[in-house]
């Protein structure tokens, strides 16, 4: 861990001094300290491509009265930062009056990963070997494969949160992760193939020869399915989608709506919907941050310093619950859930996902697609775009195949999926029994601020509209 008071002029005793004086008066608030490390190596084409190492270190002071936010933030932990950063804060709040104070906290003892450095893991010259022989590897599987992207990501993050009263919590909170993709070229076609996995364990647990190999295998698997792919249908019709990464329409299109700052803003069309029935029977939907087995969205506390935990959102088709950091509970008589979440120091918590997901139900993947008389299936999800207040999304489909009488036939390209995050959370009339989380590389991103999820779903069958390129 580190010490971010060491050889320095403002000793911890200090700094607790001018947090309490700047935050008893206020009704919430807290010193976020980061001292963190990215390393990032991409192999192109060959040859490497870039590495980079860039170091984060700074804190950021919050003060909150009522619905009203100051934070101020600096690059550097000195007396004088912290005591202009307490003057800002107060400056700012001054027209306003505390209702009440409060530092209280819900702790937790969970250890959801060790305490480990990534980077330091294996040499830079290591980690450009192992590239290299990825850049191999996919190359040897055919000669139409033209261009290989291969990276290793790693950090290490150390954080320190101290609240009024002087109570402390520190995390050190390792990522590694690991990404392929590929063009191949059939004649005048290309296709392209990407995967990747990540997550908090060791190094050498998630980019073992193993792990990197499956990785390299799907990225391939992807391209190869649409060199032969014609056009994708469109129109209202059964979608199946795969289990995994196909979760990342529900964590955009319905996860982002039960957040707790668009509820107490009342700019979510689930606002008032607390205690309805917003969906077949068979979903249920769980966020957790306290999900074990090094995810990247787990965390020991969330940035606010609170329990992460285990929180029901929908179920068995009826909202009972949403996301809060300590704002929106306050504002909206809730209780904080352990999701207040920020990108760095720069930034004040707000609140975000973790792990985001729907629970099994009772279907085979066979049974749904058998169902099916004409749509499609939907072997792989791309990106889209979402409107995070309304929940209207268009996603890309990297790869799909064309379901007829209940039988999967030929791969086809260019399909989008288009609707509401309410039309097709209401729309999904069966559940999978084959629930899986993604593989560990989901980013999202909420008003500039880009924090590390996980997300998954099973199997599901949904009507929705898919955009194509043949009516």
């Amino acid at each position: 861990m580190s010490d971010f008071f060491k050889n320095k002029d403002l000793t911890r005793k200090q700094a607790e001094n001018i947090i309490n004086k700047t935050l008893l008066s206020k009704d919430d608030g807290e010193l976020y300290l980061q001292d963190s490390v990215v390393e990032s190596i991409t192999l192109d084409d060959g040859k490497i491509k870039n590495t980079s190492y860039a170091k984060k270190y700074g804190m950021g002071l919050r003060g909150v009265i009522d619905d009203v936010v100051a934070y101020s933030h600096t690059n550097s932990i000195s007396k004088k930062s912290l005591i202009d950063a307490a003057e800002n804060i107060n400056s700012t709040l001054k027209s306003f009056k505390s209702k009440k104070h409060d530092n209280s906290l819900r702790k937790s003892n969970e250890i959801l990963y060790t305490d480990h450095n990534p980077i330091d893991a294996k040499s830079l010259k290591e980690k450009i070997k192992l590239l290299h022989r990825v850049d191999q590897y996919l190359r040897s599987k055919s000669s139409l494969v033209k261009q290989v992207t291969a990276s290793i990501n790693a950090e290490k993050k150390i954080i320190e949160i101290i609240k009024s009263g002087g109570a402390t919590f520190s995390d050190s909170q390792p990522t590694t992760s690991f990404r392929a993709s590929i063009m191949m070229q059939k004649g005048s076609k290309n296709t392209q193939g990407s995967y990747a996995n990540g997550g908090r364990f060791l190094f050498d647990e998630y980019i073992n020869e193993n792990n990197w190999k499956k990785v390299c295998d799907e990225a391939f698997r992807q391209a190869s399915m649409n060199l032969d792919a014609k056009k994708a249908p469109a129109g209202e019709m059964d979608v199946v989608l795969n289990n995994g990464w196909s979760g990342v329409l529900l964590h955009e299109a319905v996860g982002h709506t039960l957040e707790g700052d668009f509820l107490y803003k009342k700019s979510t069309l689930f606002h008032d919907k607390i205690g309805e029935q917003i969906a077949n029977k068979q979903v249920t939907v769980i966020d957790q941050g306290n999900y074990q087995g090094g995810r990247r969205g787990s965390l020991n506390f969330d940035d606010e310093a609170e329990k992460t935990q285990r929180n029901i959102l929908i179920n068995r088709g009826k909202l009972v619950g949403f996301m809060h950091d300590r704002l929106s509970a306050r504002l909206t008589k809730n209780k904080p859930t352990g999701n207040g979440r920020r990108q760095s120091y720069q930034y004040a918590p707000m609140p975000r996902m973790t792990n985001t997901f729907m629970m099994n139900g009772k279907y085979s993947r066979e049974e749904m697609i058998k169902s099916v008389k004409k749509g499609i299936y939907v072997d792989a999800l791309g990106g889209g775009s979402v409107d995070i207040v309304s929940g209207q999304f268009n996603f890309t489909v990297s790869n799909a195949r064309v379901i007829e009488n209940g039988e999967l036939k030929e791969n086809v390209k260019g399909a989008t999926l288009i609707g509401s995050g309410s039309d097709v959370i209401k729309n999904i009339s069966m559940v999978g029994n084959d629930l899986e989380l993604d593989n560990g590389f989901g980013m999202c991103g909420k008003s500039g601020q880009t924090v590390q999820v996980g997300l998954g779903i099973p199997s599901c069958k949904v009507l929705m509209t898919v955009g194509g390129s043949k009516v």
